[in-house]
């Protein structure tokens, strides 16, 4: 089923989900001044699911190297072996994620999805992305990653839930901060993405189920598809770029996106 609203969100999730620029905050802002009603948090989230399987089928041979590790030395927490340690540090750093969302959760997070606090937040991480991009000596890869950089990680990446920080963008800049070479904080990055979004695509898809409401349901699966497919087209961009470039355009796209946001909210533009 063809849908062209679908298929805008899914052009900006796709683009936005593993580069630094906050995919929610993006999605967001399409449905205030594009789109005709804000898709709401189970189609942001179903966009992400599409997401989830273009990153597990980019990084597949990893992906499957940790699962055999895992069964082959039967779960055992043996962190001299590097698949091993690396899945048990992914689901390390997820543990605060689960933790704070469910607290969020109960709270509700419909107050932070306004223009100010996105534009605010865009202006305030890009300083944080840029400082730690060029201000800090990184050359660490995935293996030399320990249990308290992969905390740290992961509690950085509980400010995502806030639409305008960029889970990317935040986990990225923590990994800077730690010392790790662009590439493989961003492999890492990707890598945790992975738990947290099907952690949410199956209550998404719960939620889904409960309406009763086959529309929903098929507009949610043509989400997945198109995100999918520019999510993977997006990752390939990023592993490559980071090869040989730095965050400096992301950032600079960034602050004048979050000021021009600003400006709008408070009636000046």
């Amino acid at each position: 089923m063809f849908n062209l609203n679908m298929l805008m969100l899914a052009i900006i999730q796709g683009f936005t989900e593993f580069l630094p620029v906050s995919s929610s905050g993006h999605l967001i802002l399409y449905a205030k001044y594009i789109s005709s009603t804000d898709q709401g948090q189970a189609i942001d989230i179903a966009l992400h699911i599409g997401s989830l399987i273009a990153v597990v089928l980019y990084f597949w041979t990893d992906i499957k190297e940790m699962i055999t590790s895992l069964f082959k030395e039967k779960f055992k927490p043996n962190f001299e072996i590097t698949s091993v340690r690396l899945a048990y540090l992914i689901v390390i750093a997820t543990i605060p994620a689960i933790v704070i969302g469910a607290i969020l959760s109960f709270i509700g997070m419909e107050w932070t999805r306004n223009t100010l606090l996105i534009g605010v937040l865009l202006v305030i991480y890009s300083i944080l992305l840029w400082y730690a991009d060029t201000h800090f000596k990184t050359t660490k890869t995935l293996e030399e990653m320990n249990l308290k950089d992969a905390v740290l990680i992961g509690f950085a990446q509980t400010l995502a839930f806030f639409p305008g920080t960029s889970r990317s963008g935040i986990t990225i800049t923590m990994g800077r901060f730690l010392g790790y070479d662009r590439s493989e904080v961003a492999k890492f990055s990707m890598l945790l993405s992975i738990p947290s979004i099907l952690c949410a695509g199956i209550l998404a898809f719960i939620t889904l189920s409960q309406t009763g409401d086959s529309t929903k349901l098929l507009l949610g699966g043509c989400a997945i598809f198109y995100s999918f497919i520019f999510s993977f087209v997006a990752i390939l961009f990023m592993m490559k770029w980071l090869r040989k470039k730095t965050f400096l355009p992301f950032v600079i796209y960034r602050i004048i996106l979050g000021i021009i946001l600003i400006l709008d909210a408070m009636s000046i533009i």
